[in-house]
């Protein structure tokens, strides 16, 4: 398995695949690379290399006590950028993934990136606070973690109808969708599941969302019930220059692997790769 070595030391696994310009996925939580297979076989059949790694704490990553905090992650990132020696990429991201994007332009520029993809992502800010009063409440993260303490394997399965919409009616969320995501969850280490929680909820991605100077596409169900789009991409939209938001109506959080909300997202990837959109 290709891995590479941190600054500090952790070995991160990652994919790469096809060849031409790059196409850097983020994944969200408490997922790996593997959630991004359908979009990594869509840009390497057209043309672009497709790279994803699993984040340090997930899948077949390293799982050190510390370091899951949006900076490292950032650094993470940039690490194997700069050791594949990455270039003009587009950097996709879903969910907790948006806040690793936002925060690698916001600490290591945009030197090497030429576009951004921010897919259901959490930017600016999750949690309600008195500046942010559209927010998530803090009671919510606190029944995550607690959930996840408890027992983790029943936790992720409780969770999985939300998280694809399977809660509602005429959905077309199979029971693979909810496998699979259970299956990278129970790869995900208990202290990175619990760690970022609180990361996810907490950080403020603002002054990083201002610094975006590449075309930006914003995705973003408007039925997700993990991350709310009124509190983080409909914001993340005005504070981005001339980003261009497209809202699903209807769509879930897990927009790129629910059958029909898949195909539409990878034409629109598809489109926006190949300077069709915005």
């Amino acid at each position: 398995m290709p891995t590479l070595t941190t600054r500090d030391g952790v070995e991160i696994y990652y994919k790469d695949w096809g060849s031409g310009r790059p196409v850097v996925f983020l994944h969200g939580w408490p997922l790996n690379a593997d959630a991004w297979e359908d979009q990594m076989k869509l840009v390497a059949d057209h043309g672009f290399r497709g790279i994803a790694h699993d984040r340090r704490g997930h899948g077949r990553s390293a799982q050190p006590w510390g370091g899951y905090d949006f900076d490292t992650f950032a650094d993470d990132l940039n690490d194997l950028i700069t050791a594949l020696d990455l270039r003009d990429i587009t950097l996709v991201a879903h969910s907790m993934g948006g806040g690793e994007l936002a925060r690698y332009i916001g600490r290591h520029g945009t030197t090497r990136i030429n576009k951004a993809v921010l897919l259901s992502a959490i930017p600016p800010l999750m949690i309600k606070t008195e500046g942010n009063p559209q927010g998530v409440p803090a009671e919510v993260f606190e029944t995550i973690r607690t959930g996840i303490l408890k027992e983790r394997s029943q936790f992720w399965k409780d969770f999985a109808p939300a998280f694809f919409g399977a809660n509602r009616p005429d959905n077309q969320v199979t029971q693979g969708n909810m496998d699979a995501y259970w299956l990278m969850a129970m790869h995900q280490s208990i202290k990175a599941g619990v760690d970022c929680v609180t990361a996810f909820a907490e950080t403020d991605f603002t002054e990083d969302l201002k610094k975006f100077d590449v075309p930006t596409l914003i995705v973003h169900g408007d039925d997700d019930q993990i991350v709310p789009i009124d509190t983080t991409s409909r914001k993340a939209a005005r504070l981005i220059p001339n980003a261009v938001l497209k809202v699903y109506e209807g769509a879930s959080h897990g927009i790129s692997v629910v059958p029909g909300e898949k195909e539409k997202f990878n034409q629109d990837l598809l489109d926006f790769l190949q300077n069709r959109v915005g």
